[in-house]
């Protein structure tokens, strides 16, 4: 071996040494990404990857407006327990002749995406790295609302779950399990064949709600639906019963072994959640369907007022909480985004803000939450449409315009998925606080938002519209990526 040999293979393991030495050097955040069915969790995340590492639009995102991002790369991720956020596919889905929206989220996973840039201050910039990496993690909003649980006994889930399956909006999909449900007495010997119809009764009702238009957020519990590595297990064969006040499970039946795997659910499955992924994160954006319930009315509002009280006290628990005692450090930002902001005019956007800023706030105040900066955004991370105005009877209506989803319906008209069509879909109420008061506005019927398909996304070239088309158009995203992880690249 030559000495200059040596010497270079030396020269290499230094390198190699100091590059190692950066990266655990390198600070990380993790950024939770949630929301109820279909809301878009994954296109959020294709979308924000996209952005950064190909480049966009993000005159609101500062680092990247200001020129001091150099480049974002995809990195291995640091859990090698969770699956891997599968970007490529979703890419691949989005890319497509024709696109199509990639498939919903249906367990947790990861990716890192590693940012290197330049500092602000004199400061930083002489001890920083100069990288940040940016571990991102997508979870069903399911599995957030289990929290609730954990502050309730069997019985008192059972009551309210039973409630929730007799309300009105939930009363068609629940009736072959409300049926199900009235032949079960709580008192009868405990029988697994029984336990494992019960729960597959249940579970298809759970499913109906889930797949509803709008989809019903307050049930769970959120395993039942996305149940993984747990199918078949006892874990998921109890359900509610019918249990007269002052009933108490007599030993060995129906009611004290559903009340038993209750139980073990919270200790099994509810609980390593919290402690292994979400005690961990350090920013949070929660993505809400918000025009699916005004779509829906009243009813659908309050429900989803529900899911996000549930959701505010997972994000600030209180100091005598379970939760609390397992979070070695607090959430410190929740963004609120009002998802498919792109399916109305921008001049209502404001509208559809004050909307979900209402919600969270009631929601706020009966989860009796403090602490963390709570922000709210109307935004699309992939716009569908563009905006367009039309005439009718000589008053012009701001529209948007779009390929809606194929057996979306407006009135008796149905679309078939291919033609492009311009809309108005109506307008939102200029005070929001009416469609939370009794006898106040209900928009259902007046207003109709359609799902639209994916735009058609360009692969390159130089001219405006495939420029428009590479750059993945969007609305707010880097407003998004400002308010979540701004303060990080400063």
């Amino acid at each position: 071996m030559r000495l200059t040999d040596l010497a270079d293979g030396t020269l290499d393991a230094l390198r190699s040494a100091g590059a190692y030495l950066t990266d655990l050097a390198t600070p990380s955040i993790r950024l939770g990404v949630t929301g109820l069915a279909r809301a878009g969790k994954t296109v959020f995340i294709t979308a924000l990857i996209r952005n950064l590492t190909v480049g966009g639009r993000l005159p609101f995102f500062d680092a990247y407006a200001e020129g001091r991002i150099s480049r974002a790369y995809l990195q291995p991720q640091p859990d090698d327990d969770v699956p891997r956020f599968d970007y490529e596919a979703h890419l691949s889905a989005l890319m497509d002749d024709p696109p199509r929206w990639p498939e919903s989220t249906r367990r947790i996973s990861e990716l890192r995406v590693t940012i290197e840039y330049r500092p602000t201050g004199l400061l930083k910039r002489a001890v920083s790295t100069g990288k940040l990496h940016v571990d991102i993690v997508d979870y069903p909003g399911e599995w957030l609302l289990d929290l609730a649980l954990l502050d309730q006994s069997y019985i008192e889930w059972s009551r309210e779950a039973i409630a929730l399956a007799s309300a009105p909006q939930r009363r068609a999909v629940s009736e072959e399990w409300r049926r199900y449900l009235a032949k079960l007495d709580p008192a009868a010997p405990q029988d697994e064949q029984v336990a494992l119809e019960a729960a597959d009764v249940f579970t298809r009702f759970l499913a109906a709600a889930r797949a509803a238009e709008p989809a019903l957020s307050t049930l769970g519990p959120g395993r039942f639906l996305l149940p993984g590595d747990l199918a078949g297990s006892p874990l998921l064969t109890f359900v509610p019963l019918n249990m007269p006040e002052g009933f108490s499970p007599p030993r060995n039946s129906l009611a004290a072994m559903m009340e038993r795997r209750f139980e073990s659910y919270k200790t099994h499955v509810v609980k390593p959640f919290f402690r292994d992924h979400f005690s961990r994160l350090d920013r949070q954006i929660v993505l809400v369907d918000v025009l699916a319930a005004l779509n829906a009315g009243r009813e659908a509002i309050e429900d989803l007022s529900r899911a996000l009280e549930a959701s505010l006290r997972a994000f600030r628990p209180g100091a005598r909480t379970w939760l609390a005692s397992i979070l070695p450090r607090r959430i410190d930002r929740v963004l609120f985004a009002a998802s498919k902001a792109d399916h109305l005019p921008s001049a209502s956007h404001d509208r559809l803000e004050a909307v979900l800023r209402l919600m969270t706030q009631k929601a706020a105040d009966r989860a009796k939450f403090a602490g963390a900066t709570v922000g709210v955004i109307a935004l699309a991370a992939l716009r569908a449409t563009r905006e367009v105005e039309a005439q009718q009877n000589g008053e012009r209506l701001a529209c948007i315009r779009g390929v809606p989803m194929p057996g979306e319906k407006v009135g008796d008209k149905a679309f078939d998925g291919a033609t492009e069509v311009a809309l108005f879909p109506g307008d939102l109420p200029a005070d929001p606080q009416s469609l939370f008061e009794h006898g106040g506005e209900d928009l259902k019927g007046r207003v109709r938002f359609v799902r639209f398909r994916p735009p058609r996304l360009g692969k390159g070239g130089h001219s405006e519209t495939q420029v428009w088309q590479r750059t993945w158009p969007h609305v707010r995203l880097d407003r998004a990526l400002q308010f979540l992880i701004g303060d990080w690249l400063e």
